[in-house]
């Protein structure tokens, strides 16, 4: 689908662990890695009291991409997502949404605290009218996928922040999407619990083969989960470079103390700070 300002994109999903996740099976066959499921051409976004959030944004990300994309706070990261989503239309340009169904992780978890973990991850089901016994596999499959067996029954309040964290995720696992938005979904956490949602999300990723784009203010975080890493500008934000990261699928995080992953950090900090001054 193909959306020319100011009209919106694809309606979007709106979505969000210290226990060992499942391994997963490869994408079954078939599955289209590779696909288109988000396209950006000089997408421009200006507000009603005439802020210029965004300028000029060219991005892509297929099935099979984990695009990150870092940049200044103020700078637009969040309004990029909300286009993406169809949340929020851009003012000029053209953005393509061809993902059938798209996932959203906020920064917080949004979860509803007199819901159990079963029932918030089963919201987002409902309201697109699955039929039950489908609602039922999806959220089992999705509660045991993100590593929250065992704890169907608690509320919000009784899991700790990971644990929300993996929760917010299984809600829009339950959809199956093609394309997943990350807005810092981890940045409230401790490091400890940062990083190791980082290596179950990469085992997510690998196994689902979904499209993602993901914001964050960690140039290390970037640089560990991604295929490419995009730097924005201060305000208006624009995509000023563009970094493969070249470390297999298999990483592990031990990939963060090698001289490879150092030098590529570095570079990323240092296209930041060109971007932002």
């Amino acid at each position: 689908m193909v959306a020319s300002a100011p009209t919106a994109a694809a309606p979007a999903v709106a979505t969000r662990p210290e226990l060992p996740m499942t391994v997963l099976a490869s994408p079954a066959p078939g599955t289209a890695v590779g696909k288109q499921v988000l396209r950006f051409q000089d997408v421009a976004k200006t507000f009603p009291d005439g802020t210029v959030a965004l300028e000029g944004v060219d991005l892509e990300v297929r099935r099979g991409d984990f695009v990150t994309v870092v940049g200044p706070s103020g700078c637009g990261k969040s309004t990029l997502l909300r286009i993406a989503s169809g949340l929020s239309p851009a003012s000029s340009g053209v953005s393509e949404v061809a993902a059938e169904r798209i996932g959203y992780v906020f920064q917080d978890a949004t979860l509803l605290p007199w819901r159990s973990v079963t029932k918030n991850v089963q919201l987002l089901a409902e309201l697109h009218g699955m039929p039950k016994a489908e609602i039922e596999t999806a959220t089992r499959d999705a509660i045991e996928l993100v590593g929250l067996a065992g704890h169907e029954r608690k509320l919000p309040r009784a899991l700790s922040g990971g644990m929300r964290m993996r929760a917010s995720l299984a809600r829009s696992l339950t959809l199956d999407p093609d394309l997943f938005l990350f807005d810092e979904p981890f940045g409230a956490l401790d490091e400890i619990t940062r990083e190791r949602l980082n290596d179950e999300l990469l085992r997510l990723f690998e196994a689902k083969g979904f499209g993602a784009l993901f914001i964050t203010h960690s140039v290390s975080e970037a640089v560990y989960l991604s295929t490419r890493v995009l730097v924005m500008s201060g305000r208006p934000g624009r995509i000023v470079d563009s970094f493969d990261v070249p470390f297999g699928r298999d990483r592990t995080p031990d990939i963060r103390f090698t001289p490879e992953f150092g030098a590529l950090a570095g570079k990323v900090s240092h296209a930041l700070r060109e971007g932002h001054s």
